[in-house]
């Protein structure tokens, strides 16, 4: 899932390809992708783009004197640029494309596609004149970036939660922009374990937590600065020290990385690192042995 690193060079990268530029038309091939029918989608065509901008995990295009587009790419979806397009619109089916925008003359060949993988469909898409209009941003948390997301900030964030930290760091209300895979590393850099109580964190605890967050996201981003979009997801891939590298050595202690599974997802650690050596209950392998 693209977290707020691969979304805000998403966001750089459309920043300086569509600002400026009028949207021709835009069309959703996969009917559950579009949740909003007021305003249409109708009302971007002819409208030229003002800017992009991140929020949390979600994108808005914003254009002149008219609405935005928004969209967020959830688990499995993705944006490919397009300098020359197929002359055919595409045709709804099972494929991965979910909407393509197709950019005015004089720039009718170029665009974008969203796509999204899998069977599971996930990727929103919204047409909002207020970004604030779409729940999920509603919703959202500081975003870490924020000049006003300071310690301070953060310690009250923290005040009275009960949850595992792990939890609380990918909690969009909480925090935006965090997913599965940065929250790993945000506690690895930390050297905290994912299941410690949020209410037990003492006041080291969070500045070191606070810490791992700023400088965890900043490399994530200056990696991933000037990155082509095509490039991007093997880029966080490489630029992960725990998460997905189950069985592999920790590259700060050299220990095994472990991993615990849940329904839908999982979370890797390094036990040296975080959790004093011990490996941490895999709920789910200890009914298979049963």
């Amino acid at each position: 899932m693209p977290e707020l690193p691969e979304v805000e060079a998403l966001a750089g990268f459309l920043t300086e390809r569509l600002t400026g530029r009028a949207i021709g038309w835009v069309l959703p091939v996969a009917v559950s992708v579009l949740n909003t029918y007021d305003p249409p989608l109708s009302a971007l065509e002819g409208r030229t783009v003002s800017g992009v901008r991140r929020h949390g995990k979600f994108l808005d295009i914003a254009t002149e004197g008219g609405p935005h587009l928004v969209f967020h790419l959830a688990r499995a979806g993705w944006l490919q640029w397009k300098e020359k397009l197929p002359d055919t619109p595409p045709r709804p089916g099972k494929g991965p494309l979910a909407l393509r925008v197709v950019l005015a003359e004089p720039d009718a060949d170029t665009g974008f596609d969203l796509t999204e993988a899998g069977t599971k469909k996930s990727l929103a898409v919204y047409v909002v004149a207020d970004p604030a209009d779409v729940p999920g941003i509603a919703r959202l948390g500081p975003d870490p970036l924020d000049p006003a997301f300071t310690l301070e900030a953060f310690t009250a964030l923290l005040s009275g939660e009960r949850r595992q930290i792990k939890g609380v760091l990918r909690d969009q209300r909480v925090i935006a922009g965090i997913g599965n895979a940065y929250s790993d590393e945000v506690l690895h850099v930390a050297r905290m374990s994912p299941f410690k109580l949020a209410a037990s964190l003492t006041e080291e605890d969070i500045a070191r937590l606070y810490q791992a967050i700023g400088s965890t996201l900043g490399e994530a981003i200056e990696r991933s600065r000037g990155i082509d979009v095509g490039k991007l997801k093997a880029e966080k891939k490489s630029g992960l020290r725990v998460h997905g590298r189950t069985g592999e050595p920790c590259p700060v202690c050299g220990d095994t990385v472990r991993e615990v599974s849940f329904s839908d997802s999982s979370l890797q650690y390094c036990p040296t690192c975080q959790t004093g050596g011990k490996p941490l209950a895999d709920r789910r392998l200890s009914r298979l042995l049963k």
